[in-house]
């Protein structure tokens, strides 16, 4: 694999996040991502903090919502983030996902016009135009990035949209620098997505090759092949109740996922997760996760990128997160 990235999300120290970031590095991975989803950790913290304490990797993240920060915050942000890891930072967006959107207040209405205003406003600020625009959402009169202490030069940070539904998809294609591709999908996932971005791409006189695709995948790497996938069984049955499009998206059926919920409150408990585990089914683990031995995990990675994916970007679901560094080592 000429391309491999690391995900962390939330099941760790913070601050062990730190040592795997540098550790990647020190093993050849192109990247390091930061989560942002459930109400425990936003990405820009740690984003910063990787950052910090590297010299090359890159840092992306997987993903922030484009709906709680105001465009002019957000160009802000990643140029602030720039301005402390010049050219490494990627900002990987979405659109959020109900319920939680709805319970803190944010009524998710269109929401490709909402990413594709977010997408063409943010870029052009992050190229240091002055910018006027009236849309359905942002508003802005005459705004530009305030650099008076340090570059006052556009920022290289691409825009990528981490899109799930095949109008987002398609969006993406037209309009972001890549699409962040799913994961908890089957490898044939890709073949549609790519259909989509491809589609999109046309629209804007691109073609496919010139959209980035790295792909989240669920990775649980032990020596101890049904260790491995009891580790992956406990963030899946998290990720079906919490968020069902993506367990739609994988063809779980409706009574599994329904019965997970039953069980799992919200945010849920680890006494909650270990009791409704056992409801994910092995082949469902090894049908979209890579999950089990090195050897294992490998090959199943390997399939993701022989469907389009160009860079694995390794969800750590937990146990032995340096093994994992070690399995798919670059240097």
């Amino acid at each position: 694999m000429a391309r491999v990235a690391l995900y962390l999300q939330d099941s760790h120290d913070l601050r062990d996040g730190l040592d795997y970031a540098r550790y990647a590095e020190e093993k050849g991975f192109e990247a390091v991502w930061q989560a942002e989803s459930r109400l425990v950790r936003d990405a820009i913290v740690p984003m910063a903090a990787y950052a910090a304490v590297t010299d090359k990797i890159k840092i992306g993240s997987g993903v922030i919502n484009n709906w709680t920060r105001n465009i002019g915050l957000l160009a802000a942000t990643y140029l602030t983030l720039d301005d402390l890891a010049p050219g490494r930072i990627i900002c990987g967006i979405g659109a959020w996902w109900d319920p939680l959107a709805k319970n803190v207040g944010i009524d998710r209405k269109k929401p490709l016009t909402a990413m594709k205003e977010t997408v063409q406003i943010m870029r052009r600020l992050l190229n240091l135009e002055r910018v006027t625009f009236h849309g359905e959402f942002i508003h802005v009169d005459g705004i530009e990035l305030d650099v008076v202490h340090g570059r006052r030069e556009p920022r290289n940070v691409p825009l990528m949209i981490g899109a799930t539904g095949d109008l987002m998809m398609e969006l993406t294609g037209e309009v972001a620098d890549g699409a962040v591709l799913n994961y908890c999908v089957a490898p044939e996932y890709n073949d549609k997505a790519l259909e989509l971005l491809e589609k999109g791409a046309k629209k804007a006189g691109r073609t496919l090759a010139e959209i980035d695709r790295p792909q989240l995948i669920v990775c649980s790497v032990d020596e101890d092949h049904d260790k491995a996938i009891e580790t992956t069984k406990m963030l899946l049955c998290q990720y079906m109740a919490q968020q069902p499009h993506i367990a739609k998206a994988s063809g779980v059926s409706d009574e599994v996922v329904h019965e997970i919920q039953s069980i799992l409150g919200w945010p849920a408990t680890k006494e909650q997760i270990n009791k409704a585990k056992h409801l994910v089914p092995d082949f469902l683990v090894e049908k979209i996760t890579a999950s089990g031995t090195p050897a294992e995990a490998r090959a199943k990675v390997e399939e993701y990128n022989k469907r389009g994916c160009t860079c694995p970007i390794l969800y750590a679901a937990g146990g032995n997160v340096k093994l994992l560094i070690d399995t798919f080592a670059q240097a």
